[in-house]
């Protein structure tokens, strides 16, 4: 998965902003979606980005499993991302 060429990434004291230059909205990244983000930009899977929430959060992998669904569910349907 990458972001699309028009998605600008910044730095927050809370995460990330994603900003499709596009359309001019933003999207608010907290630091648990950062990680699985920046999983899935390196080349990871979801299987990945679970594993890296479980080992570094206090989250179950059920539970890991449906944020990440989701949260790449809300990036593909908001058309940040490419394959």
């Amino acid at each position: 998965m990458r972001l699309r060429d028009d998605v600008s990434v910044a730095d927050t004291d809370y995460g990330q902003v994603l900003l499709d230059e596009r359309t001019g909205r933003y999207w608010q990244l907290n630091p648990t979606a950062v990680i699985v983000v920046r999983v899935l930009l390196d080349g990871g899977d979801e299987n990945a980005a679970v594993s890296q929430l479980t080992s570094t959060c206090e989250v179950d992998s059920e539970r890991a499993r449906q944020d990440v669904s989701a949260l790449v569910t809300g990036l593909r349907t908001a058309g940040l991302v490419t394959a």
